[in-house]
């Protein structure tokens, strides 16, 4: 009897575990690891994140790039992380949404290996078009490209990342075919479309803004559903008449799955919390990230449905998967 009567307090006390684990989170700094180098979007936004959230937990978020594997080497250690909301990830969408159909094997599966504890912003792209290329819209590029099939080409920052997608895209919706022109990096393929070596590249609104504005790429037309804010006179894709092509990327914060639900609760609470503030908004605003809907619910469906989007659009455009 007296071993079942301290069975059943051990069970007890067992409920109350988890409660008060929350409680008392974060009782140590909490790492949030991005898949990418600093200066970027996700690394932009991840530090103002963490930053607030240091504010409001009384404990350091420290920001921790960890890069390779055109996201997957961070993505897949926060996946085998204990889950104990000590190791995040604030993931940009491409690692995924697109990584799951171009790569045939990851280490980790988007849909079950993560808890999801909210959007944080999202960003549309560009298509630019180099200084010396004479079209001056997107009716001009595919009447030029139509009939001269692969003669003209198409910068992006490597293989499977989202300008390369964007691009291909492009060549569905438009029924043309311009030569895809892979870089290591957003950098080098700028420095060779302002060059007039490659005649055309899409890339994010906010890493492309400097050279939009300074008049060394041309901006044909924004991939998002409404015009860019901080690119008013430029068409959308929808406008031009292609409303297919519709890209717009994202990032979130997430934690490995089991990770307690009250710990993802207090997470979200305070991460909805500073992503619905004014000066958080204004702060991404200036850069070209927008607002999108909060919550694990928002994060976890658009996972899903741009899984689906992505996956048709490497099949349909023959992108061999990676090995």
């Amino acid at each position: 009897m007296r071993g079942l009567k301290f069975f059943f307090a051990l069970i007890a006390s067992v409920g109350f575990v988890q409660p008060l684990f929350a409680q008392d989170y974060p009782t140590r700094p909490v790492r949030i690891l991005v898949q990418f180098s600093p200066g970027g979007i996700p690394d932009l936004a991840a530090r103002v994140l963490a930053d607030r959230l240091s504010q409001a937990f009384g404990k350091p978020f420290i920001v921790e790039n960890r890069t390779g594997s055109s996201g997957n080497i961070a993505t897949d250690f926060v996946a085998r992380s204990d889950p104990d909301g000590y190791t995040l990830l604030f993931s940009s969408s491409a690692p995924l949404t697109m990584n799951p159909a171009l790569f045939k094997k990851l280490p980790f599966d988007a849909g079950k290996d993560f808890a999801p504890v909210s959007l944080v912003g999202s960003f549309e792209f560009v298509l630019m078009a180099a200084p010396g290329f004479p079209p001056n819209s997107v009716s001009e590029v595919v009447a030029l490209a139509k009939p001269n099939p692969n003669k003209f080409n198409i910068a992006s920052s490597g293989y499977g990342s989202e300008h390369h997608l964007a691009g291909e895209l492009f060549n569905i919706a438009a029924g043309i075919h311009l030569t895809h022109v892979p870089y290591k990096g957003f950098a080098p393929a700028t420095v060779d479309v302002m060059a007039n070596h490659v005649e055309l590249m899409f890339g994010s609104v906010p890493a492309s803004l400097p050279f939009i504005r300074s008049g060394k790429l041309k901006p044909l037309a924004t991939s998002g559903t409404a015009r860019e804010v901080t690119l008013p006179n430029v068409p959308t894709f929808a406008e031009a008449g292609y409303p297919d092509v519709k890209v717009i990327s994202w990032v979130g914060l997430l934690a490995p799955a089991r990770t307690p639900k009250s710990v993802l609760e207090r997470l979200t609470a305070e991460t909805v919390k500073v992503v619905q503030s004014s000066e958080f908004r204004q702060r991404l605003e200036t850069v070209g990230v927008g607002s999108m809907p909060v919550g694990p619910e928002a994060l976890d469906d658009r996972i899903d449905t741009d899984q689906k989007f992505w996956a048709r659009v490497v099949k349909e455009a023959g992108i061999k998967q990676v090995e």
